[in-house]
């Protein structure tokens, strides 16, 4: 399994439950465009590292909206701070999926620390987060979905981006499209 199959499994599962979802930056984003363009998708188009602290902070502000963030490796490399934050706040309609393919996958498949030693549920749950999950099949990510409401679920997939094309969306309009979309009030 590549990534794209990952944003699948999750992008289906935000469409049925009405979440939002912020996603990385690079190449993430085009696939989740490509896969399932929703106006409560978030595509982040810089900031590297930076998905899981906007999540965390919709998910307060938001409280009656389910929040998922889709993060890489590198991005949560880039940011491990933000795993302390969503441990200490710990918000019930917040979750942060890590989709770990070892590499730095939107700059030339470089290798992460996390293809050689480090793992990053383990220092999830260093960070204090008590709900960290780690799978690495799409039946295993559906199933963790399902039984997950907050915390992190790791998935390990293979190097590889998808050839998907760019985002027709200016930021702006992605901005004004999203906010729109998180101004209405569903409940979880």
């Amino acid at each position: 399994m590549i990534r794209i199959d990952a944003i699948k499994v999750i992008a289906e599962k935000a469409k049925e439950d009405g979440s939002l979802l912020i996603s990385n930056i690079g190449v993430p984003c085009k696939e989740l465009y490509y896969v399932c363009d929703m106006p409560g998708n978030f595509y982040m188009l810089g900031s590297m590292g930076l998905a899981s602290s906007i999540g965390l902070g919709l998910s307060l502000a938001k409280p009656q909206k389910r929040v998922i963030t889709i993060e890489g490796d590198g991005s949560t490399l880039m940011n491990l701070g933000s795993l302390a934050t969503i441990a200490s706040q710990h918000p019930p309609n917040y979750l942060l999926i890590i989709i770990d393919n070892g590499t730095y996958g939107s700059t030339g498949d470089e290798p992460t620390a996390t293809s050689l030693y480090t793992d990053l549920a383990a220092m999830a749950k260093g960070a204090g987060i008590k709900e960290v999950h780690t799978t690495n099949t799409s039946e295993g990510l559906k199933q963790l979905l399902e039984d997950i409401k907050s915390g992190v679920i790791v998935i390990k997939v293979q190097p590889g981006n998808a050839q998907v094309p760019v985002i027709d969306m200016c930021p702006e309009s992605i901005l004004e499209r999203f906010m729109a979309e998180v101004s209405h009030t569903t409940k979880l």
